[in-house]
């Protein structure tokens, strides 16, 4: 598959009362079309930094990030948002919804950006549909909402769009068992369809849908798996939680945690 995101010698310096930090340093990455690559990696290895840096919410101190055939690092502000508005899709650990505005439109805000209104409402459904919000959820406003709730509704606003790339940093990280698991299947779902999906998270289960894991150590990518596609079965489901009785599966698990292991993690 063609690359859609390529770096050449990127690296981030943060200054702190006069001392460097050398968050990332000289990476030399690319990410396939289509695929779902995974960064994992200890708490400040620079896997935040990292995302923000491939998707132009950060500038890079050094180095080259291109995405979707356009070099991103040295465009100015209003460009790099532009270019966000057309080529990304994001979900944080974070919930940012407009308190002001009911679900549906938080959604439509965004989809009205780049693309007529009665396509993107109906886009706004299929997605509702998929993740199990309901019309009458739809009207709700963002104080009402579950923590689960919320999430979801955030995650179809990332993909409202159809971004060339998503990326999700931590999306899981607040949510239980269940409501991750509706997350990772859609995100699982619309993979399958040849959407790239770059994301960040520590949770083992969360990791085992990628396609490819990077472990990141100090900066550098110290290590990569490649697992392949995570298959869905005939409900949409992948088998990759541990203790499935899939082999296929419990062969996956042992792999990602066996190459955890070697990378110390």
């Amino acid at each position: 598959m063609p690359a859609i995101i390529t770096t050449e010698k990127l690296s981030k310096t943060f200054s702190n009362a006069g001392v460097q930090q050398h968050v990332l340093k000289n990476l030399d990455l690319t990410v396939e079309e289509g695929s779902f690559t995974v960064i994992m990696g200890p708490s400040g290895s620079g896997k935040s930094t990292l995302l923000y840096a491939l998707s132009g919410m950060d500038r890079p101190t050094l180095g080259t990030v291109t995405v979707a055939g356009e070099e991103i690092s040295s465009r100015s502000e209003d460009a790099l948002a532009r270019f966000r508005r057309a080529h990304c899709g994001f979900m944080f650990q974070q919930i940012y919804l407009l308190d002001a505005l009911s679900v549906m439109d938080n959604v439509m805000a965004v989809g009205l950006l780049t693309g007529r209104r009665a396509q993107v409402r109906a886009r706004a459904q299929e997605l509702f549909n998929l993740v199990g919000i309901t019309p009458a959820d739809q009207e709700k406003f963002p104080s009402m909402l579950s923590g689960g709730e919320a999430a979801r509704v955030a995650l179809v606003r990332g993909l409202i769009n159809s971004p060339s790339v998503f990326f999700a940093d931590e999306p899981t990280g607040q949510l239980n068992s269940e409501f991750s698991r509706v997350v990772l299947d859609l995100l699982q779902e619309v993979n399958a369809t040849g959407q790239t999906i770059v994301m960040v998270t520590h949770d083992l289960r969360s990791a085992g849908r990628g396609s490819r894991v990077l472990y990141l150590r100090d900066g550098t990518i110290r290590g990569e798996l490649d697992l392949g596609p995570a298959h869905l079965d005939a409900t949409g489901h992948t088998h990759d939680a541990p203790g499935r009785a899939d082999a296929a599966a419990a062969a996956r698990h042992t792999q990602l945690v066996a190459f955890l292991a070697d990378m110390g993690w």
